[in-house]
């Protein structure tokens, strides 16, 4: 039996467990499962009368106030530039500006009072997880963006707010050992190997990966190669990056070995397409099968890079696999391989004696010797 009711959105987890929420007015709060069972029922009415189940330790839900940040950003959520991004990016964003609106009643606050000062304690609070804080001033920027363009104020405080510098490196880049130690695991003829492969020779994320299938093969100039959008950005007409990928033939071999008949290559247990977030989840099980731990698919992406930089491909070339649109994202991922090229090139310069006096060493000795 299916039951839809309002303000009712299921998520998933990091292990794939499906999670229902009662959500409105800029808050969630968890409802037991599964739908229509007498505590989901008991839950979901005290929810729909203002009061959070006391077993959940959670306050009750309060009503938004005029003039409060909790206003400005549901007006947001209702905006163009909200509502025209991609929902796995609607979903992260609508998180954050949640999580701000609930912590110590910053939704409650009214936004015009909201200055810079305010947004640099808030950021500085966070300061032992850059990323997260970078992302709230992101998120921030982009409300009072709207805020500004409609009308509600005349100034966007988190303008002025410099991002904290964070891991310089990102995701950690994948060795060679790494690479053979997943491959000893995962034989030829496995999902986890196919997906390593794409991985590897086409240098895309993990969004692309679950959406490559045949369907997108192309033939140019008489070789094989994946024709299609990249995921992010898709739905900009100014950034979206349109790649055509050699089909290398090493991964031309693998495809062929592989079992799956779905539109896409990649395909979880029951034979079905992925979301990049449950490929994701299933890809680290893979490493941790194989003893990898910490090594993520997005780390693959890198290594594909170096490994294009190490071969003496220049960033332009590097960045019509990658799809990178600017180089400076393209230079931090090689940034290790083009050490490496110039550490090698400038040992073979070192040479302390002319060339002509080391073709006979005894005849420059003696001349020294005079």
């Amino acid at each position: 039996m299916s039951i839809s009711l309002p303000y009712v959105t299921k998520d998933r987890d990091r292990n794939g467990n499906e999670r229902l929420y009662y959500r409105r007015h800029g808050k969630k709060f968890r409802l037991r499962g599964p739908v229509g069972s007498p505590e989901f029922l008991v839950d979901y009415q005290l929810a729909m009368a203002g009061h959070v189940p006391k077993e959940q330790g959670q306050a009750k839900l309060s009503t938004t106030k005029n003039g409060s940040m909790r206003e400005l950003i549901e007006h947001y959520y209702r905006c163009a530039a909200f509502t025209t991004l991609a929902p796995r990016t609607r979903h992260v964003r609508r998180q954050i500006l949640d999580r701000f609106c609930c912590n110590i009643n910053d939704g409650d606050k009214p936004f015009a009072s909201l200055q810079t000062r305010h947004l640099l304690h808030r950021r500085d609070v966070m300061a032992d997880r850059p990323e997260a804080a970078n992302g709230m001033i992101k998120a921030l920027r982009q409300v009072f963006k709207f805020a500004v363009e409609y009308g509600y104020c005349d100034d966007n405080p988190a303008m002025r707010v410099p991002m904290l510098t964070g891991s310089e490196d990102g995701f950690p880049p994948w060795t060679f050992d790494d690479v053979a130690k997943f491959e000893k695991r995962h034989p030829i003829g496995s999902m986890a190997r196919l997906a390593l492969s794409l991985a590897l020779c086409t240098g895309q994320r993990r969004s692309d990966l679950v959406l490559l299938g045949p369907g997108l093969e192309k033939t140019y100039h008489g070789r094989e190669g994946l024709e299609f959008v990249q995921f992010k950005n898709r739905n900009n007409k100014q950034k979206r990056v349109s790649l055509w990928v050699p089909i290398v033939p090493e991964l031309r071999a693998i495809i062929d070995v592989t079992p799956t008949n779905g539109p896409t290559y990649i395909v979880g247990a029951r034979g079905r397409p992925m979301t990049a977030e449950s490929f994701g989840n299933r890809f680290r099980d893979w490493c941790d099968e194989a003893g990898l731990k910490g090594l993520s698919a997005h780390g693959l992406r890198k290594t594909a890079s170096v490994v294009l930089a190490e071969n003496g491909c220049t960033e332009q070339e590097i960045m019509a696999i990658t799809g990178h649109r600017t180089s400076k994202e393209v230079i931090r991922y090689t940034r290790s391989a083009e050490q490496k090229t110039r550490a090698v090139n400038a040992v073979e310069k070192i040479n302390p004696r002319p060339a002509q006096a080391n073709k006979n060493p005894e005849k420059n000795d003696r001349e020294t010797d005079l």
